[in-house]
């Protein structure tokens, strides 16, 4: 991760997540996120495009709107959308933390790159899934409204936690003096 936001939060997030795949979304305390709640937002899992269900306001000024019912996916390049749709069922499918490269046009029309965290919630019974997140431009301040985003990279960040269940071993002899244990999952 380039941005310091993105390593900040998703410290945060790993610390929140104790070991588990993915922090429950009651575990996150926006107080403890106060410096970068501007560029953070949550994003429901459940519906198609996965619409903003919250956008902090630097992430809405620097796409020049209110986010909050728009889709995620809308904000890239119609190109782009089915990749970025992969990404996003990626993290919510396998609950894994990504960070992708974005570039995105400003209103000079010079192009501006950005860096995107995504990051899982554990699911919860009877209660909608969803993701968070924080969208970051990498140099200096930028204004918006940026607008073509477009994906140019993305990869799987932090360790996944395994628990694997312990192994049924079976004892064998097979000669004298030798045994050999076979194991099963």
């Amino acid at each position: 991760m380039k941005h310091p936001s993105s390593r900040a939060f998703f410290a945060y997030w790993d610390k929140q997540r104790d070991g588990a795949p993915a922090p429950d979304r009651s575990a996150i305390e926006p107080d403890a996120l106060r410096s970068l709640l501007g560029d953070v937002f949550v994003v429901s899992c459940d519906a198609t495009g996965y619409p903003f269900r919250f956008a902090g306001t630097r992430l809405n000024a620097l796409l020049g709107r209110e986010l909050k019912g728009e889709k995620l996916t809308t904000q890239f390049v119609l190109d782009q959308r089915l990749a970025v749709q992969q990404v996003l069922d990626v993290v919510a499918g396998d609950t894994v933390a990504v960070v992708a490269g974005i570039i995105a046009t400003a209103p000079t029309a010079s192009p501006v790159a950005l860096e995107l965290l995504l990051l899982p919630f554990a699911p919860r019974p009877h209660t909608p899934l969803s993701m968070t997140g924080l969208l970051a431009p990498l140099g200096g301040r930028v204004l918006g409204p940026l607008s073509s985003l477009r994906l140019t990279s993305w990869r799987t960040i932090g360790q996944q936690p395994r628990r694997l269940a312990p192994r049924k071993l079976r004892k064998l002899q097979v000669v004298g003096g030798l045994t050999v244990y076979e194991g099963s999952r």
